[in-house]
């Protein structure tokens, strides 16, 4: 069966095509084409990819990401459709480093053009976004600095991202959590409960990694 990252992967590549090269994403000054651009260091160019986990060598990552949009917008489309020869195809790897990145990026594709609504994810796909996201939200959320604990709409099933005294509680739909975490604003159905000041330094922090 095809991974949900894989699936992701190809629905992002097929909007793109229809949308065009410039549409606009939830990315500031990115539009596709910058998406897709992103997503291909970060797979094919290990020292171009080095700017996204070490913030002084991001020239490098602009570079690599300037010399990609030079070719033809179809081709990195096509480029990026298939994986090919990387790390990130291997099975695990592309569970694990792809799922939240490919969902995250289709919507913030998606969610930029006018009339979007919230997909509804199969259940299985839904908890394993749950899973990945429950693993990594205490990096997601360490920004805020604030003790923030995560609880699903649909099962009331929680966990605790940021310990602490008086956490504030975050709740809704899975995707629309994993959305929110990673920094992204349009989002929906999403309820954070607590001390005040603490809601708004959640809300006002740069989340997502």
């Amino acid at each position: 069966m095809t991974t949900l990252a894989r699936r992701e992967r190809h629905a992002l590549c097929d909007l793109v095509l229809a949308l065009g090269p410039t549409a606009p994403t939830l990315l500031d000054g990115w539009d596709a084409t910058d998406l897709v651009t992103h997503l291909l260091v970060r797979e094919h160019s290990p020292l171009g990819a080095a700017g996204l986990l070490v913030p002084p060598l991001s020239g490098l990552t602009d570079r690599a990401m300037a010399r990609r949009r030079r070719q033809d917008p179809a081709a990195l489309v096509e480029r990026l459709r298939e994986p090919g020869a990387t790390p990130y195809a291997l099975p695990g790897v592309e569970v694990l480093a792809n799922t939240l990145e490919y969902l995250v990026h289709h919507e913030d594709l998606r969610r930029a053009q006018p009339g979007w609504e919230p997909r509804r994810l199969d259940p299985v796909d839904l908890d394993l976004v749950w899973r990945l996201v429950s693993g990594m939200g205490r990096l997601l959320v360490r920004p805020a600095g604030v003790p923030v604990r995560a609880v699903r709409s649909d099962t009331g099933a929680a966990v605790t991202l940021r310990r602490g005294p008086d956490p504030v509680v975050v709740t809704g739909p899975v995707v629309e959590l994993t959305l929110f975490l990673f920094g992204r604003d349009a989002v929906r159905d999403v309820v954070l409960d607590g001390p005040p000041d603490a809601v708004t330094t959640l809300r006002e922090a740069d989340l997502g990694l």
